[in-house]
């Protein structure tokens, strides 16, 4: 009677993923601070050389949860449907009405996952902060090209393509934080009335031939022009 033995599967990059699955979850429900080596090892169900193997030390795991899956993830809620959006504005709409839809549907709010990591992790360490604030550049910087597209079409032509950019980051991320708080997506859809009638107002103030001669003394008398 032949014997059979389980074959073992020898699969690195599915190991190293599971990994940074615990992980992203681990820092995002308790903390970074507050996830050990060891609570890592037994939720991702791997010995302590499989795991230093991959990641030598837990600062080198969050770093690859920062710029692997928080990356990805400003990417494909913020990115990639502003940029295949009709406009910026609209774009910025959709996310906002997207995010709050999902968060009344699951009941429950976890917060940003960029957030979260950047209130922990960003005076903690100069290696944390660069890599978060290079996704934050980038969320900003997508957001400020699609403005500057939008412009080459003929519309938001008032609009400043970096400071609507700045000011949408800055109203979800308060908006994400407040909704963390009281547990309830309400503050998404406030912020975001706030977000539409700010950008309204400073694009209708910009196209203002008013506004447009004053800007143009000050920069005369200040010898930009």
């Amino acid at each position: 009677m032949s014997r059979h033995h389980k074959k073992r599967v020898n699969d690195p990059e599915g190991m190293r993923r599971k990994v940074l699955d615990v992980a992203e979850a681990a820092f995002q429900a308790r903390g970074y601070h507050a996830t050990s080596f060891g609570d890592l090892m037994t939720a991702a169900g791997v010995s302590g050389g499989a795991l230093h193997h991959h990641f030598p030390t837990k600062k080198a795991l969050a770093l690859a949860v920062i710029e692997e899956r928080l990356a990805a993830a400003v990417e494909a809620t913020w990115i990639a449907p502003v940029v295949a959006a009709a406009s910026a504005r609209e774009g910025v709409r959709a996310v906002f009405e997207a995010v709050a839809a999902e968060l009344e549907q699951q009941g429950f709010v976890r917060g940003c996952p960029l957030n979260n990591l950047a209130h922990e992790l960003s005076l903690a360490d100069p290696d944390f902060r660069t890599a978060l604030a290079g996704i934050f550049a980038a969320w900003r910087q997508a957001i400020a090209d699609k403005v500057t597209a939008d412009q080459q079409e003929g519309k938001e032509q008032g609009a400043d393509p970096r400071h609507f950019a700045a000011l949408a980051v800055a109203t979800y991320s308060g908006a994400m934080s407040m909704a963390k708080t009281a547990q309830d997506a309400g503050p998404l859809r406030d912020c975001l009335a706030a977000l539409e009638r700010s950008a309204s107002q400073a694009a209708s103030s910009q196209g203002e031939p008013g506004a447009r001669r004053r800007r143009s003394r000050v920069l005369r008398r200040h010898g930009t022009l």
